[in-house]
Order: structure tokens, then C-alpha cells, then sequence
């Protein structure tokens, strides 16, 4: 459920600016703001059905624009490509450890690592 959540979020930070204002709307109370269809329907006066339908769509499109792109698939194997890098250097040994510890404080963040110093 939360590996869900992660994915749908990381594509609609991607590809929700593909997407129709309204489609964007929608998604974003759905995933961000925990709406429930009703009070998605309510807020956009629209049934809950047609807001079901909505999220539906949506999710495929950004599906179809990752299927297309693969920005989504690629980003992650960037961060595990850093994050290999991360760890030889924290593994390497040297005697200049400023210059190491710098290398490390700008790497971190790039390779999702900033809460593992």
C-alpha cells in the first residue's frame, strides 16, 4: 500500500503537469490531501463515479507517459548508481578526511541518503 502510494506520488511529481488541471486537482486532494471520492465530487461538483473515473484515468495516463518516458524508472536507477558511489566513498580510505566528508554532505542528498549520516 505505501510502495503504491510512493509510486503514485513519484509519477504524479514526473507527469502530473501532463495531466488536465482538473485531473491534476482531483489526484492531488486524492494523494495528498486524503479526500475521500465524495468530498473530491463535492469539492468539483462532480458524482463520485465520474470522480472514481477521473483518478482512473489519470493514473493510466501517467502509466502511459512512464511507459513512454521511463523518467520514473530512470531517476531510481540514477539514485541506486549514487548510491553505490556513496557507499565506495564512505568505504574508501584516506587521510584527508574533510575532503571526504565534503564529498559525502553534497553526494547524500542526490542519492537519497541524507538521513543515513
Amino acid at each position: 500500500m505505501l510502495e503504491e502510494f510512493l509510486r503514485r506520488s513519484a509519477l504524479f511529481d514526473l507527469y502530473g503537469a501532463l495531466l488536465t488541471d482538473k485531473q491534476r486537482h482531483c489526484l492531488s486532494m486524492s494523494l495528498f490531501e486524503d479526500y475521500s471520492l465524495s468530498e473530491i465530487g463535492e469539492t468539483l461538483g462532480i458524482s463520485r463515479q465520474a470522480v472514481h473515473d477521473m483518478l482512473h484515468r489519470s493514473e493510466q495516463a501517467m502509466e502511459a507517459y512512464e511507459s513512454q518516458l521511463g523518467l520514473l524508472a530512470r531517476r531510481e536507477a540514477e539514485r541506486k548508481t549514487l548510491a553505490a558511489i556513496y557507499q565506495r566513498i564512505v568505504e574508501l580510505d584516506t587521510k584527508d578526511t574533510a575532503a571526504k566528508a565534503a564529498i559525502l554532505d553534497n553526494l547524500a542528498p542526490l542519492a537519497g541518503l541524507e538521513d543515513e549520516k
